[in-house]
């Protein structure tokens, strides 16, 4: 009865320790990781172009888009048109633009930051800005 009673609880922490990393790997998923980045923020009306000097930084989200910060506070997301399978954490995305700005007919090209290889491009979209609840 005593083993009886150990073979179930082990199986009840391994089914719950299974949730538990269920559980953990969707908090990881790419949509997750952008409905974080995004929290407190509000969608406003997408925008064709953005200025390049304006942008600080960006952000890969796996399979999915990227996010631009810019000088401003704001956090732009672009879900590409063409190519957003590609994207991955830890690419280079190269951009050639002979404009000051960066547009949603632009194509970047990605770069694997490990071995230098050209991994492909996606087709830039819209870019969608989220400003803070209450900024304007």
């Amino acid at each position: 009865m005593h083993v009886l009673f150990k073979s179930l609880v082990a199986g009840a922490l391994l089914i719950g320790s299974g949730t538990v990393l269920a559980q953990d790997k969707s908090d990881r998923s790419p949509q997750a990781k952008l409905e974080r980045a995004l929290e407190g923020r509000v969608a406003g009306k997408p925008v064709d172009c953005l200025l390049q000097r304006d942008i600080r930084s960006t952000e890969i989200i796996d399979k999915t888009a990227i996010l631009y910060r810019t000088r401003d506070n704001k956090l732009y997301v672009n879900t590409p048109r063409s190519g957003a399978s590609m994207l991955n954490w830890g690419m280079i995305l190269v951009t050639d633009t002979r404009t000051p700005q960066l547009c949603s007919i632009n194509t970047v090209r990605l770069i694997d930051s490990a071995s230098r290889i050209d991994r492909g491009f996606v087709g830039l979209g819209k870019f969608v800005p989220y400003t803070k609840a209450g900024d304007s």
